[in-house]
């Protein structure tokens, strides 16, 4: 493992993480008080940081990273990055447990949402901002960011790229891989930029527009309120919400084409179409459970209510209007078998995606059609092509991997004290980078209470689920089995 290029690409995204921490920290200045010192410090460090990375480019050199290399680059990096977005939450005395400040800052960059927070109303409007701010910055990816902006950097950036990105298949949207991500971050921020707008239009002020647009788009779920969007009471603000956790859940290699090629192919697009299905049937379902019976909800409350909610769980977000864990089984049943769908691959949105799922279904069907026709010749295609020789397998490991790292989840939160359903519920949420779970978990509690173990192992699932498994388990893998007694 070429140690150089890991340590060269970890300090070039610190770097990157102090320029980000200007915004806060000019935030900070304006509101006066001791804040400001937490975000200079990290910004002086991610300046020296800057320079070793400078200093490492020769020793690194400049051929493209092996496979390896690059897998165990990325995950070392969000591992950094995630120490790093700690330190204004832990140096402002906002967090005096470190634990809780990795917690926290690592639920930002990988878009779960899990807080440790009781009262977000209290702390200095900066620190909300970079709680917010962390979520976008993880949503498209902060790999994705140092190929668009540091494309002299001198390494393999699209394998770099491949291993941050979510979904089965890896691709570019142009012929360079420096100008796809430059694409995708420009059609990020002008989403980004068009939501606070609106959202400063249902009434919020600049900064909770600004901080819920960031939490919308990066499908994170951080609020700087307490009863997150509720507290507004705003229904306008809801469905401005909610249409856009949907529009971050789909694949933004969509908007490129609408935007670039006039939509060609995007009506033979197989996922967007089959994760709005899913969308409009679980909120059918949750309006109608929500609304029938003695008591129950007007239905332009249900409809609204049940939109809200299943575009924060299935987009991964985690935003919350209502306290869910109190409605009625057949709701929280479909809010639970959201937990495990996700948004489509090449978005922000967290989960196994529906891509996946499509793929297992349609091999499904095949293998029926063989039970009854069994000379029958049967393909899986996907947008309307034959998908490639190995998909169907790969999918069938990763959502094996993926369910063994849930049940292992599952398992180290029993034995942290919590409920089996609490603890199930949990480890998809933490995996899956959703956020709020059931139980003392749910949109009304925090993770705040939970042994420190345990938020270290909720810490390790959430980058495993945001870098899709195999990531993480190569870079342990790497840490823990010498160099010298790997074979090959």
């Amino acid at each position: 493992m070429r140690l150089a290029l890991v340590a060269r690409i970890s300090t070039t995204i610190a770097a990157l993480a102090g320029a980000a921490l200007l915004p806060p920290l000019a935030l900070a200045l304006w509101d006066g008080g001791g804040t400001a010192r937490a975000f200079a410090i990290p910004v002086a460090a991610s300046l020296l940081a800057g320079l070793a990375g400078f200093l490492l480019r020769n020793r690194a050199g400049g051929a493209a990273p092996r496979a390896a290399d690059a897998i165990v680059a990325v995950g070392a990096a969000w591992v950094a990055v995630g120490i790093f977005g700690a330190l204004p939450l832990w140096l402002s005395g906002a967090l005096p447990s470190f634990t809780d400040a990795v917690f926290e800052s690592v639920s930002g960059f990988t878009t779960t949402g899990a807080t440790v927070f009781a009262d977000v109303e209290r702390l200095p409007r900066a620190i909300n901002l970079w709680r917010c701010e962390t979520h976008w910055l993880g949503g498209m990816g902060v790999i994705a960011l140092v190929v668009a902006l540091v494309p002299m950097l001198g390494i393999g950036g699209f394998r770099l790229m491949s291993a941050e990105s979510t979904g089965p298949e890896k691709g570019r949207l142009t012929a360079r891989i420096t100008d796809t991500a430059k694409v995708l971050w420009m059609l990020y921020v002008g989403l980004t930029a068009l939501q606070a707008v609106l959202l400063r239009l249902c009434g919020m002020g600049w900064t909770d527009a600004v901080c819920h647009a960031f939490s919308t788009l990066g499908t994170g779920g951080f609020s700087t309120r307490n009863a997150s969007l509720a507290a507004f009471g705003s229904p306008a603000a809801e469905w401005v919400c909610t249409a856009f956790m949907l529009a971050a859940s789909i694949n933004f290699g969509i908007y490129y084409r609408i935007v670039a090629h006039r939509g060609e192919g995007v009506r033979s697009a197989t996922e967007p179409r089959m994760f709005l299905a899913i969308a409009s049937g679980a909120v059918l379902l949750v309006a109608l459970s929500l609304s029938s019976g003695p008591g129950g909800e007007p239905v332009g409350r249900a409809i609204r209510l049940a939109a809200f909610q299943v575009a924060s769980i299935i987009s991964t977000t985690g935003f919350a209007t209502a306290d869910y864990d109190g409605w009625n089984p057949a709701a929280k049943a479909v809010l639970f078998a959201l937990l495990l769908c996700g948004g489509c691959s090449g978005s922000t949105a967290g989960g196994v995606k529906v891509v996946r799922w499509t793929v297992l279904a349609k091999q499904a069907g095949c293998e029926l059609r063989r039970l009854v026709h069994p000379r029958g010749v049967y393909v899986v295609r996907i947008d309307g092509m034959p998908v490639r020789d190995g998909l169907v397998a790969g999918v069938g490991a990763f959502l094996l991997a993926y369910m063994a790292l849930c049940g292992v989840t599952a398992l180290a939160g029993a034995a942290g004290g919590l409920h089996p359903w609490e603890a199930i519920s949990a480890s998809l949420s933490m995996v899956g980078n959703i956020g709020p779970a059931f139980g003392s978990l749910g949109p009304v509690g925090n993770y705040g209470s939970l042994p420190a173990a345990l938020k270290w192992w909720y810490c390790f699932a959430m980058l495993a689920g945001r870098l899709e498994i195999y990531t993480m388990l190569l870079l342990v893998a790497r840490l823990l089995v010498p160099s010298g007694s790997r074979g090959g």
